[in-house]
């Protein structure tokens, strides 16, 4: 009784009607049927002789391996409502030729060709690049236009190509009816550099795009020229069936994404703004996430979300002297304790159910087979208690990259101050990197930091400012200074989220069941539960972040197979590459969207 009382209404106010204990009574008859049941299959199936009853054999084995698996029932299916799987009618015809042609050894090659070739021109962007026209390294971006243009004749005929701040790409593919809102694929040109040091550490030279026979080897092979290279194939190949879009088709290519984007995805994104209008877009998608096995089931989780960002520099400054005449605590000495603070206050992180992570548990729940059975009755029992929820809370956030992503985190990421070993630092300062929560703000992270060093810095004599505001009385005597900024400029409030649930969702259902057919149809198979869909969040930002005002709908996803995380196939580091299965599957995604998008009202 005293455990109910923890989550269960004790005022009169909620007191059990007749009515609800009618509801009990009936709830005890079916648990003593069930009973009933269980010991009747249990005694039929393990004696040696019994007179079948039609039917029932087979009923009790289902009823014993759902129990066994801990197998969903429709109660968790409600929880994850599932799209169908969606494939083009008016454009079958179109699709299924394609379809036969994407698993021929021929068109194999030819997209080995495609992605390999683009892989070969290096097209590197650095953080604090000058800007186009003044640094010399982005001419590289020039020679990759000149290979697309080689590479995909029919895209550079039939479609309208406008360049902005020179290496921008938009393609218009014009639709038949103007009134319909375009679809709009993106991608990003560049890549990560290139460590010097690590060639040598390289199955193959980052930027040979060398085919080993199953892999395409180099920079960019994954992350994104997999993407760019897969929606130039998917329009190339429907051109070259003669296919022409109702629904306008864009493919935006910025060229600094790697780089936050702020010359390349920021001019395309205001360019649109400018002629299109906001909220003019039907849908989005740009790269991210993939669909892997989860739990014994393969789940695809398309990124409805992204994390906020800030990075705050903590900057401590005192007066200097000769470090034979030292006072008890130097510049140095106060940012290293104010460091300490932070590191030893992390944010709270709390798991609600209006938390988007909390649908992916209530999908994995539905539809992954081997669930552990604590974990899925916690998930289940959690949609109505709170003491259930915090349970589910204790089991998942045992993980640590499952903490990071529901909750704001922080790293202190950089540190710098003094200039001579017997000069006292004047000045010594620190940047700690923030990933906000979905459900938080720049703002609430700004004031946490604030608040975190306020009592430490009237301990230190300090005149604290925190982000342009004043926080001591800076008329006080002092002995130096406790500046918090924004490091370089680029705070990030959590992206929208894009609709997946209730009203509003048909690009969710569209993109859904364009992803079930996709899978199907590259590995020839039937039937509607062979992946799962749950939404999904990003643990970094796309250039997605300034087209925010252009569609509600955006979508981080590249069909992939994202086993093994992203280190697995050397994003951002050695030997990156993509198995040439995957990605001829990522054109064949493509491919689908683009049909099933053009004959749906979005």
């Amino acid at each position: 009784m005293g455990e109910k009382t923890d989550f269960l209404p004790s005022t009169a106010e909620y007191a059990p009607v007749p009515a609800e204990r009618s509801r009990r009574e009936k709830s005890r008859v079916f648990r003593r049927l069930a009973i009933f049941a269980g010991l009747s299959c249990f005694l039929f199936l393990s004696a040696q002789y019994w007179t079948p009853i039609p039917g029932l054999k087979e009923g009790c084995k289902h009823l014993f391996r759902a129990h066994k698996h801990g197998k969903h029932d429709k109660h968790d299916e409600q929880l994850c409502p599932q799209a169908d799987v969606l494939t083009p009618e008016t454009n079958q015809v179109v699709w299924e030729a394609l379809g036969k042609n994407f698993g021929t050894e021929k068109f194999r090659l030819r997209a080995i060709d495609w992605l390999a070739g683009a892989v070969r021109v290096p097209t590197e962007s650095y953080d604090n690049m000058d800007p186009v026209g003044v640094d010399p390294r982005w001419e590289a971006f020039g020679k990759f236009h000149e290979y697309l243009e080689s590479a995909f004749p029919l895209v550079h005929s039939k479609l309208a190509l406008s360049k902005h701040n020179t290496y921008g790409l938009l393609y218009q593919w014009q639709g038949t009816d103007s009134s319909l809102k375009p679809l709009l694929l993106m991608a990003h040109q560049d890549v990560v550099p290139v460590e010097p040091k690590t060639v040598d550490q390289w199955t193959h030279p980052p930027y040979s795009g060398h085919y080993d026979g199953e892999r395409i080897w180099g920079r960019g092979s994954s992350d994104d020229k997999s993407g760019l290279i897969g929606t130039l194939s998917a329009v190339e190949s429907l051109l070259e069936a003669g296919f022409q879009p109702t629904r306008t088709v864009l493919l935006s290519y910025g060229f600094d994404e790697e780089a936050s984007g702020v010359q390349g995805a920021q001019s395309l994104a205001q360019h649109l703004l400018e002629t299109l209008g906001k909220n003019s877009i039907a849908m989005i998608v740009d790269e991210g996430s993939g669909y892997q096995t989860i739990y014994g089931s393969v789940f695809a989780t398309p990124g409805v979300a992204e994390k906020g960002y800030l990075d705050t520099r903590v900057e401590v400054a005192t007066a200097g002297g000769h470090s034979s005449i030292p006072p008890r605590h130097t510049s140095i000495g106060i940012l290293s304790r104010l460091l300490v603070e932070f590191e030893d206050h992390p944010y709270d992180v709390n798991l609600s159910r209006d938390h988007l992570f909390y649908s992916t548990l209530q999908c994995f729940a539905g539809y992954a087979k081997d669930v552990p059975s604590d974990l899925r009755k916690a998930i289940r029992r959690s949609t109505k208690s709170d003491k259930a929820l915090r349970k589910l809370k204790d089991i998942i956030f045992q993980d640590a990259e499952t903490l990071s992503l529901v909750g704001t985190t922080q790293a202190v990421d950089l540190i710098q101050g003094g200039v001579k070993s017997n000069a006292l630092p004047e000045q010594a300062w620190a940047l700690v990197n923030h990933r906000i929560s979905i459900l938080s703000s720049v703002e609430e992270a700004q004031k946490h930091d604030t608040e975190l060093l306020k009592d430490l810095a009237e301990s230190f004599n300090l005149t604290f400012t925190a982000f342009g505001q004043s926080v001591t009385d800076p008329k006080l005597p002092s002995k130096g200074t406790l500046t918090l900024t924004d490091a370089f400029g680029n705070q990030l409030q959590p992206a929208p989220q894009t609709p997946h649930s209730g009203d509003n969702t048909t690009p969710y259902q569209l993109l859904s069941g364009t992803i079930k057919a996709t899978y199907n149809s590259h590995r020839s198979i039937e039937g509607t539960n062979n992946i799962a869909v749950t939404p999904g969040m990003m643990t970094g930002n796309t250039d997605t972040r300034y087209y925010w005002d252009l569609s509600e709908h955006i979508f981080r996803y590249n069909h992939h197979n994202t086993e093994g995380g992203l280190t697995s196939n050397g994003i951002h580091t050695v030997n990156e590459n993509i198995n040439v299965e995957a990605f001829v599957e990522m054109i064949r995604f493509f491919t689908t969207l683009i049909l099933n998008a053009d004959e749906n009202s979005l």
